[in-house]
């Protein structure tokens, strides 16, 4: 993995940037056309309105915990992970009273305003915590690479309403490949009856081609990047699948192995 595609890393923040642009560009030319505004998506019941309604919510409660690790003022009130889902769509739901052009001019503007803030962070900042809504303190390197998902996977969601076939960006989805790991480590559904696993994740193509060692316990789930010659199962995935597929958007990839446990694995989170 070269430090250039790895969100942990500043020396990613060019390449974050510059897809975050990319995307935000594509999503709103999306809504160019005002009859596509209550157009269905692939993000469940949401209509694409309701994605830029997420998209203002999700960014100006940033706002909000920046401010609060500079001092200025509370951290957003914690919400546990397992509930994201319903504030999430409670947050978008909310902003459907806003109509194309403004909800359209206020992610614009929030939009400006959170790559101003990504733009001046310094190498000593990338490590700053910063209060989530729903994830507490995180090192702020967690923020552009956030923000990608929500243009990169809601985009495709839009498109996805469409009906037309349509297909991640590498670039975009190459960048992604390392956080669906961190995603998966926090929304397994573990507890005192979760059955042990040891498994592989073969990444084929893109900047983090490689292999990941995932092992599932009562305590959680943890990777690795020992050798996954002898486990069981390994699941295949080009970036773009992988992304889709931790997200909740698809299920796809390639069992070799234990197909039983490759879908036990594959079912055992909830999604945010």
């Amino acid at each position: 993995m070269g430090a250039a595609w790895n969100f942990m890393s500043f020396e990613s923040k060019d390449n974050l940037l510059e897809a975050i642009r990319r995307e935000s560009a594509g999503m709103f030319e999306l809504a160019a056309d005002a009859e596509v505004w209550m157009a269905p998506t692939g993000a469940g019941h949401w209509q694409v309105r309701d994605v830029f309604g997420h998209l203002i919510d999700t960014t100006e409660t940033y706002f909000v915990g920046f401010d609060a690790a500079r001092g200025d003022g509370d951290p957003p009130p914690l919400v546990p992970l397992v509930d994201m889902a319903v504030h999430v769509d409670r947050g978008a739901q909310e902003l459907r009273s806003l109509d194309r052009e403004a909800a359209l001019e206020r992610l614009h503007v929030a939009l400006d305003k959170m790559l101003g803030i990504e733009e001046a962070l310094t190498e000593e900042d990338w490590s700053l915590l910063v209060p989530h809504k729903y994830m507490g303190p995180l090192p702020a390197l967690f923020y552009p690479v956030f923000q990608l998902v929500d243009y990169a996977v809601h985009s495709w969601d839009i498109r996805e309403g469409s009906g037309k076939p349509h297909a991640l960006e590498s670039r975009s989805a190459d960048l992604l490949v390392p956080v669906c790991f961190v995603l998966w480590t926090a929304t397994a559904t573990v507890g005192p009856d979760t059955a042990p696993m040891e498994l592989g994740v073969r990444i084929t193509s893109g900047e983090n081609a490689g292999d990941t060692h995932i092992t599932v316990s009562p305590d959680g789930l943890a990777t690795s990047g020992e050798s996954i010659a002898d486990v069981p199962t390994v699941i295949e995935f080009d970036p773009a699948s992988f992304v889709l597929t931790a997200y909740g958007r698809m299920n796809a990839g390639t069992v070799h192995g234990d197909r039983d446990l490759g879908h036990a694995f594959l079912d055992g989170f909830f999604r945010i």
